[in-house]
């Protein structure tokens, strides 16, 4: 690593949580860490398809931000010819004079940018946004737990009288000291 990059690495990374919103930060301060599993999705003629999953979450920005990235295939079971279906990262801010998450999502693999709203209800969390169509979008963290959590993306043309699922991982956090 040159000392430009670690000095970034550095000025992006934080220990913990910002003091001052700590609890409301565990919201996505609860990944924090490693998870691996498997991401099953429609392909472009609608045949579901599964492949390997890594997910990395990590404090930044001071602690005012959890950023994660989502990789699938997964870099240690891509083989040399396989390309990636995504390689992104989600940058996660909490907003307390509103009481919600600013999200943004970027893939250069996919060409995918989303920004878009979130918040806990019940013991979920539900993401928002409107495609450029105005399809509503919605990413959902469910049957979260200390070892593993389920990632829904799905949309609805009709205001959510009806939901199609576009993707979905289901994700296991990783043993430390596993690459």
């Amino acid at each position: 690593m040159t000392h430009n990059q670690s000095l970034m690495l550095d000025a992006l990374h934080a220990e913990g949580p910002a003091a001052d919103r700590a609890d409301r930060m565990m919201l996505y301060g609860q990944f924090v860490g490693s998870w691996d599993g498997t991401l099953a999705y429609q392909d472009a003629e609608g045949v579901r398809r599964e492949t390997s999953a890594e997910v990395h979450f990590d404090w930044a920005l001071e602690g005012r931000a959890v950023q994660d990235v989502w990789i699938s295939p997964a870099r240690h079971t891509r083989t040399v010819t396989e390309r990636p279906l995504m390689y992104g990262t989600t940058l996660r801010v909490y907003d307390p004079d509103n009481d919600l998450w600013h999200i943004t999502w970027i893939d250069p693999v996919r060409q995918a940018f989303n920004r878009m709203t979130g918040n806990q209800v019940g013991n979920d969390i539900v993401q928002e946004y409107r495609a450029s169509d105005g399809t509503l979008c919605q990413w959902l963290f469910t049957e979260i737990s200390a070892g593993s959590f389920h990632w829904t993306n799905r949309e609805s043309k009709d205001e959510g009288k009806s939901w199609k699922v576009r993707g979905e991982f289901f994700l296991r956090r990783r043993a430390s000291g596993i690459l």
